[in-house]
C-alpha cells in the first residue's frame, strides 16, 4: 500500500514515536543520549518548535510537540538525519538506524495534552529503567525531571505545564508530581500510544488509510481537521518565499527593499506580519530564513507571525495571496 500524507498541520499538538530499525537500540550509552539531546534542543530553539514532554529509551523515543514556526516534517528529518550520521559514524556501522517513518499522532490538545504529558514521562518507570518515582525525578533523559527542575533543556516548554496545576510555581510543581505518581496505578495506556481509529468514511475525507490510528481526539476534533485541511489544499506548499514577499508588498502597495529598513511605518509592520504568518504558519517556510526577508530575527518572525495571524482572521482575502 503507498504511504499517504501526514496530518502535519502547523500548531498541533503531536505525540511522536522513533524505534530503531529491527529494534535495535539507538542509545548505547550516555554519550549518545547527551547527543541526541544536545541537537534536539539546538532544533527547538532553531524553529520555535514547541516541547512539552519526551522520554529517551534504549531502542525507541517519545517526543509530544508543537510545531510554531514550521512543520513537523523537516523537523523530524534533520533531528533523524542528524543524529544517524553520527550514530553510524560513532559506532562504525552503516545503513538506516530508524525504523521505517516515524509515528506521528495529533492530539486534540485541551482533552489530552497532561495525559500525554504524564504518559510519556512515567516510560522509563514502566520499563523499569528506573526503580521508583524517586529515581525517576532525578533521571536525566526524561522531561519529567526539567518540569520539576532537576535538569534543564532548553526548547523545553515547561511554564505552560506547570501553569495548568497552579499559579504559583512551587505549588503548581507539587500539583503536578502528585498527577505523575497517580499515573502509576493506570498502567500501561494503549490509548495514549495509539489515537483514535476513526470511521472509514472521515479517514477517506482526511485522505488516511482506513482504520488508521493517527489522531487522538474527539469527533469534533476530526472535524475541524478535516477542514483545516481542506482549506490548506488550496495552497501550494512549495511557493517560495520571495513570491510570497512580493504578492504581499503588492498588496500593501510598498516596495519590497522597505522590509529591511528599521521603519516602524504601519504598512510595512502590516506587511511583516501578514508575509512572517503566510510563509511559515501557512506554506512551511523555517522562520528563520523567511526572517532574513523581513530583517526579523527568529524571535521577531515568530511575534510577527502571530500578529499576522489576527490580520488574516480579520481579513481572509489575504490567504489568496498565497496562491496566486
Amino acid at each position: 500500500m503507498p504511504r499517504t500524507a501526514r496530518l502535519d498541520l502547523p500548531d498541533l499538538l503531536q505525540h511522536v514515536i522513533v524505534r530503531g530499525v529491527d529494534r535495535c537500540d539507538i542509545f548505547r550509552d550516555d554519550h549518545d543520549r547527551r547527543r541526541f539531546l544536545n541537537g534536539f534542543s539546538k532544533l527547538l530553539v532553531q524553529t520555535g518548535t514547541d516541547c512539552l514532554a519526551w522520554s529517551l529509551m534504549t531502542n525507541h523515543f517519545h517526543l509530544l510537540l508543537r510545531p510554531r514556526m514550521s512543520r513537523l516534517a523537516p523537523f523530524m528529518r534533520r533531528l533523524l538525519t542528524g543524529y544517524a550520521i553520527y550514530y553510524n559514524l560513532r559506532h562504525k556501522r552503516s545503513g538506516h538506524l530508524f525504523q521505517n517513518r516515524y509515528k506521528s499522532i495529533v492530539c486534540e490538545e485541551d482533552a489530552y495534552l497532561l495525559e500525554l504529558v504524564r504518559y510519556i514521562h512515567l516510560n522509563p518507570l514502566r520499563a523499569r529503567m528506573v526503580e521508583d518515582l524517586a529515581a525517576l525525578d532525578s533521571y536525566a533523559w526524561s522531561g519529567h525531571s526539567v518540569i520539576i527542575g532537576k535538569h534543564a533543556l532548553e526548547g523545553q516548554v515547561v511554564d505552560e505545564v506547570l501553569s495548568l496545576f497552579a499559579k504559583g510555581k512551587r505549588e503548581a510543581t507539587r500539583q503536578y508530581m502528585l498527577f505523575v505518581a497517580d499515573g502509576v496505578a493506570l498502567g500501561k495506556r494503549a490509548e495514549l500510544g495509539g489515537g483514535r481509529r476513526m470511521s472509514r468514511d472521515l479517514l477517506e475525507e482526511l485522505g488516511e488509510e482506513p482504520y488508521n490510528d493517527r489522531v487522538l481526539g474527539s469527533g469534533e476534533f476530526v472535524e475541524e481537521l478535516r477542514q483545516r485541511r481542506e482549506l490548506e489544499s488550496k495552497f501550494p506548499r512549495a511557493m517560495e518565499i520571495k513570491d510570497i514577499v512580493a504578492n504581499v508588498c503588492r498588496y500593501f502597495e510598498i516596495d519590497p527593499a522597505e522590509l529591511q529598513c528599521n521603519s516602524r511605518a504601519a504598512r510595512i509592520a502590516d506587511a511583516r506580519s501578514v508575509i512572517c504568518y503566510l510563509a511559515v504558519r501557512q506554506v512551511g517556510h523555517n522562520g528563520v530564513e523567511v526572517g532574513k526577508h523581513v530583517n526579523l530575527r527568529r524571535a521577531g518572525v515568530s511575534v510577527a507571525a502571530s500578529r499576522g495571524e489576527e490580520k488574516v482572521k480579520n481579513d481572509p482575502e489575504l490567504l489568496e495571496l498565497i496562491y496566486k
